[in-house]
């Protein structure tokens, strides 16, 4: 198709990388946008860790939003993949939404883009998060900072959980997207495949049950999906993680919060997928699985060299 023909359809499609810190709401935004839920979303930092991509509609424009790992400073080889990750994907997209927490200021995000604005050619817009928990004064003080600061094409203040702002944002990044004919379906919503997205929402239930390190230290990996005859779904997961010790605090004691895990995870993928599902999850110790190049194609991560 022509640009002539592109013009004369006025269909658009690009994609919109979303960066910011640790829970400054990028999932939360990306679900807010997409009008489903297609990121986990936990209160703990660091619950994405692959590139997460939601499909969003606006008019004749299809927007792919890229929910990225949040930025922070890496400790380990996984972390290190997740914030290479996020800068990967902001440099490829056709715009960028740098996200910040308003309540906690700036520079946890603006710093880091300050630093690799060489490599951020595309658009940015800024969008000041949970505005609902800052006074207005405060607020214009932080947008006027950012413009000192960096060269955003617009600034957005929204609170991505109560939706105050979100259409606005969602209009702007469609009118900017480029002509071109869509990507995806009209009724598809994200690009993550079934397993993964099931394997995610089981990871999700870990992170909101767990404590302290035992959610950074597992992963969850689908390892048998199959339809039954009667419509529904047999899914098996398995649950690595690194120690015997977090083994025992995953099943819990008689096996009572592996069980709740399965139930709450089981009632969401099966709502999902609107059929029902019988779910099945298996905890193994692997001890060295965050070193694993597998284990890191799963999560639709880069194995970083040391």
């Amino acid at each position: 198709m022509s640009r002539g023909e592109l013009a004369e359809t006025g269909e658009r499609c690009g994609f919109a990388a979303i960066i910011g810190a640790t829970n400054a709401g990028k999932s939360t935004l990306v679900n807010a946008l997409v009008g489903a839920k297609v990121s986990i979303v936990t209160h703990k930092a660091q619950t994405t860790r692959g590139r997460v991509r939601g499909i969003a509609l606006s008019g004749k424009s299809q927007i792919i939003l890229v929910d990225t790992p949040g930025i922070f400073a890496p400790r380990r080889r996984l972390d290190r993949a997740m914030v290479e990750t996020a800068w990967g994907e902001a440099r490829e997209a056709d715009m960028a939404v740098v996200l910040s927490d308003a309540a906690k200021g700036l520079d946890d995000i603006l710093a880091p883009v300050e630093q690799h604005k060489q490599d951020l050619r595309m658009p940015l817009v800024l969008a000041l998060n949970k505005v609902d928990k800052v006074p207005k004064p405060r607020l214009l003080s932080l947008a006027d900072e950012a413009a000192r600061r960096l060269t955003f094409d617009r600034i957005f203040m929204i609170s991505a959980l109560k939706g105050d702002g979100v259409e606005d944002l969602k209009a702007y990044l469609a009118e900017k997207m480029p002509l071109g004919p869509w990507l995806f379906a009209e009724d598809q919503i994200a690009d993550m495949p079934l397993r993964q997205w099931a394997a995610e929402i089981t990871r999700e239930k870990l992170f909101l049950r767990l404590h302290e390190e035992v959610p950074y230290s597992l992963t969850v990996e689908t390892v048998s999906w199959k339809e039954l005859k009667d419509g529904s779904i047999r899914i098996e997961q398995t649950i690595y993680v690194e120690r015997e010790s977090q083994r025992k605090i995953v099943l819990g004691e008689k096996g009572r919060v592996i069980k709740q895990i399965s139930m709450e995870a089981r009632s969401e993928i099966s709502q999902g997928l609107e059929v029902p599902v019988h779910l099945f999850l298996f905890v193994k110790v692997r001890e060295n699985w965050a070193e694993d190049p597998e284990r890191y194609r799963e999560m639709g991560l880069e194995y970083p060299k040391l």
